[in-house]
């Protein structure tokens, strides 16, 4: 009996903070290894280098190209709001949040805004190269059953 009331007071809170439009619409702010947006910004190179995962820390390390280094450049300034590039080996950095960028994926440009998820991750990932296997029905001759179909 206790435990049927215990049930029926769990499920009326339960009711009660689903019905709450507040808590539904409430966004988690981001944060970075526990470092926020903010912070992650205000950091010097050295400092985020340092809290990257190994691979992003060891393409950072190493001298960039030339269009590397022109990328960072453009993407880096704050007057800059779009930029179209051809290099997909570039690692997001902080600076780079908010900007749209088109990276050209072998056919055509793909347009996407950087988000503070993305912080680590090279361009390329999100300019997806291949196409996604969309299969139809089966053509004449691939079964048994379609030796007897009518062509028309």
């Amino acid at each position: 009996m206790a435990q049927n009331r215990q049930a029926s007071v769990k499920s009326i809170k339960r009711r009660a903070r689903k019905s709450q439009k507040v808590v539904m619409g409430r966004a988690k702010e981001f944060t970075y290894k526990g470092l926020s947006l903010d912070e992650l910004k205000a950091l010097p190179m050295e400092k985020l280098i340092e809290i990257l995962p190994a691979r992003a820390r060891r393409s950072l390390k190493r001298e960039k190209n030339h269009d590397q280094a022109v990328l960072y450049e453009k993407l880096s300034s704050p007057e800059i709001t779009e930029y179209k590039t051809h290099i997909r080996d570039a690692i997001i950095i902080p600076a780079f949040i908010g900007k749209v960028v088109e990276v050209y994926n072998g056919n055509s440009y793909v347009k996407f805004e950087i988000r503070p998820e993305m912080v680590g991750h090279y361009l390329g990932e999100f300019a997806l190269t291949r196409k996604e296997v969309k299969h139809s029905g089966p053509g004449v001759g691939a079964t048994r059953s379609s030796k007897f179909m009518p062509l028309k």
